[in-house]
């Protein structure tokens, strides 16, 4: 008779993957994206949370600060770059590229993630669609 323990779905699970995806759209460049787990997410929002007291209720109000959800959250989740040339940058939002060669690449640092996020809609959008599919982060057999 096996006396074998049956698998725990706990010590399978893991809370974070990174993989490489290409952006669509521009060739060469890839963003590597984390995709967090619900728990990861949470925890996340929760950081960003303050609580104040309405005075017109007299209840607690839990208050979002936006800002830095969407830094804690750029932090999490777009972890690099490649190929981000700045001519695709000018397709992204309004910037005066001036003497840059337009093939020359941007930088991935965490200040131009969070100023990504924040202005170019189509990249925000894509990360956070992309970030929430988990799809993206399965083994492909």
């Amino acid at each position: 008779m096996s006396t074998e323990q049956p698998v725990s779905l706990a010590s399978l699970m893991t809370a974070s993957k990174t993989v490489t995806l290409d952006y669509p759209g521009y060739e060469g460049m890839t963003v590597d994206i984390c995709y967090l787990a619900r728990e990861e997410l949470i925890k996340l929002r929760k950081r960003c949370i303050s609580t104040k007291f309405n005075r017109k209720t007299h209840q607690p109000e839990e208050d979002l600060d936006e800002n830095k959800f969407l830094t804690e959250y750029t932090k999490a989740v777009v972890k690099g770059w490649k190929g981000f040339k700045y001519r695709y940058l000018e397709e992204l939002l309004l910037v005066d590229i001036g003497d840059l060669d337009p093939d020359d690449e941007l930088p991935f640092t965490q200040e131009n993630a969070e100023l990504l996020m924040k202005n170019a809609t189509s990249f925000d959008t894509w990360v956070t669609e992309t970030a929430g599919e988990l799809e993206n982060f399965m083994e492909r057999k």
